[in-house]
C-alpha cells in the first residue's frame, strides 16, 4: 500500500484528501456535532500534508441523502475543522466553482449522483481539481465509490496516516498476534458477524460472545429465549460455529432481563441462560461479566466488536461497562472495531485507554473477515 512518503514533493501542490467526516449530530440541537472523533482522527494526516506545503481539497460524505439535501450539508463540519485545524476551511458548494484557498472542503460528495456508482466521469472531475490523491477515510474504504476508488486511478495516490494505521493494525492482529488472542464479539445478529466469527475460529484462542447474538446460540442448544431478540436465520450458523469452535467459544452463563427495551422496565436477574416467557435478555449477568473480564486480563491481544447488551439503557449497561473496563485495563494490545463498541468506550470515558480505536465499523469487520477493501486495494 502506497503511503504519504511515496507522493514525493508536495510543496504548493493541491492534494485531494478523502476523509471520513460522517459524524453524528446532537438530536436535541440541530446542526451541533455530537461527537467529533472522526474529524480529530484525520488531523495527523491533514497537518502532515500541510507541513509538506500541500494545499488541501477535502472530500467527505454525511449520511445517505437522496440528491442535494442541505440537511446533510458539511457546513457544520467545515466550521468544526476550522477550529481544530487552526486554519480557515472554505466550503465549496459546487464542483465547477472551487476556490483556490489553502484548505477547501467540497460539499457532501453524496450530493453528486455518480458518487456511489464509482462513476469515472465524476472521478475525472474530482481529479481535475488536484495534483495528488490521499485516502484517509478508512470508514468508507470498503465502498467502491468515485471519491474512494475511481479517482485513485487518475492521480498519484497514497494512504493517509489513519488509513495506513487502521490497515496495518487490523491485519497485524490476524497475521502475528501476541498470544493469547481473545476476540469479543457482540451485537444483535449472528449473520452480521458470521464472517468475523469464522475468521477468529481459525486464529483466536478464545471467542467471547455477548449481546442479542447469543440467543441464536442458546436456541441452537435447546434453551428457551423468552421474548429476547433472536434472529432465526442465525440459529443454524450459530450451531455450526459451536460445532467448529468447541471450548474456544464462550457464551454467557447468566442474564439481566426486562419486559421491554426501555430503561424504565422492571429488571429481572436470571442466573442461567433459559429466559422466562415474557422477558427479554438485555445484558449479560455479573457472573458472565466477571468470567469474561478474567479471560481478557490475561490476553496478549484483544479484538472487541459489539456490546454485551443494551448499554445505552443504564439498567442494562453493566455487562458492556465491565468488558470495556477490562479491555481498557488489559496489558496487551487492545483493538476496538468501531461502531457501538467505540460508542460504549466513549460513554464510559475509556476511549483513550486502548491501543487502537478503529474509525470504521463495517470496514474493520470486512478486513478481519479477509475481504478486499476497494479503497485499500486501489492504493496497492
Amino acid at each position: 500500500m502506497r503511503t504519504l512518503d511515496d507522493l514525493g514533493d508536495l510543496d504548493g501542490k493541491r492534494v485531494f484528501v478523502r476523509v471520513d467526516f460522517n459524524v453524528p449530530f446532537d438530536p436535541t440541537h440541530p446542526g451541533v456535532i455530537g461527537d467529533d472523533a472522526r474529524i480529530r482522527a484525520a488531523l495527523p494526516t491533514l497537518e502532515e500534508l500541510r507541513r509538506r506545503g500541500a494545499r488541501l481539497l477535502l472530500a467527505a460524505h454525511l449520511g445517505r441523502p437522496k440528491g442535494r439535501d442541505l440537511d446533510y450539508s458539511l457546513a457544520p463540519v467545515a466550521a468544526r475543522l476550522t477550529q481544530l485545524l487552526g486554519a480557515d476551511v472554505t466550503l465549496a458548494t459546487d464542483l465547477d466553482q472551487v476556490p483556490d484557498d489553502d484548505v477547501v472542503m467540497l460539499e457532501n460528495v453524496r450530493f453528486e449522483p455518480g458518487e456511489t456508482k464509482d462513476d469515472p466521469a465524476l472521478a475525472a472531475r474530482y481529479a481535475a481539481l488536484a495534483d495528488a490523491y490521499v485516502n484517509d477515510a478508512f470508514g468508507a474504504a470498503h465502498r467502491a465509490h468515485a471519491s474512494t476508488h475511481a479517482i485513485a486511478k487518475l492521480l498519484p495516490s497514497a494512504a493517509g496516516l489513519l488509513l495506513q494505521r487502521e490497515v496495518e493494525t487490523l491485519q497485524g492482529i490476524l497475521a502475528d498476534p501476541q498470544r493469547p488472542l481473545v476476540a469479543i464479539v457482540g451485537g444483535a445478529k449472528v449473520t452480521d458477524k458470521l464472517g468475523v466469527l469464522e475468521a477468529f475460529l481459525d486464529t483466536a484462542d478464545t471467542i467471547l460472545v455477548g449481546g442479542a447474538m447469543c440467543f441464536p446460540f442458546f436456541k441452537a442448544q435447546g434453551h428457551s429465549v423468552g421474548a429476547s431478540l433472536c434472529e432465526q436465520e442465525g440459529v443454524a450458523p450459530a450451531e455450526r460455529v459451536l460445532e467448529r469452535g468447541g471450548e474456544k467459544v464462550k457464551l454467557p452463563v447468566d442474564q439481566v432481563c426486562g419486559e421491554a427495551f426501555d430503561a424504565a422496565t422492571p429488571v429481572t436477574a436470571v442466573d442461567g441462560v433459559d429466559i422466562p416467557e415474557g422477558l427479554m435478555g438485555l445484558d449479560v449477568g455479573p457472573r458472565t461479566a466477571a468470567a469474561y473480564a478474567e479471560v481478557i486480563k490475561d490476553a496478549g491481544t484483544v479484538f472487541w466488536n459489539g456490546p454485551m447488551g443494551a448499554f445505552e439503557l443504564e439498567p442494562f449497561a453493566a455487562g458492556t461497562r465491565a468488558v470495556a473496563e477490562a479491555v481498557a485495563a488489559a496489558p496487551g494490545t487492545t483493538v476496538v472495531g468501531g461502531g457501538d463498541s467505540a460508542a460504549a468506550l466513549r460513554q464510559f470515558g475509556l476511549e483513550d485507554q486502548v491501543t487502537h480505536l478503529s474509525t470504521g465499523g463495517g470496514a474493520s469487520l470486512e478486513l478481519i473477515e479477509g475481504k478486499t477493501l476497494p479503497g485499500v486495494e486501489v492504493l496497492s
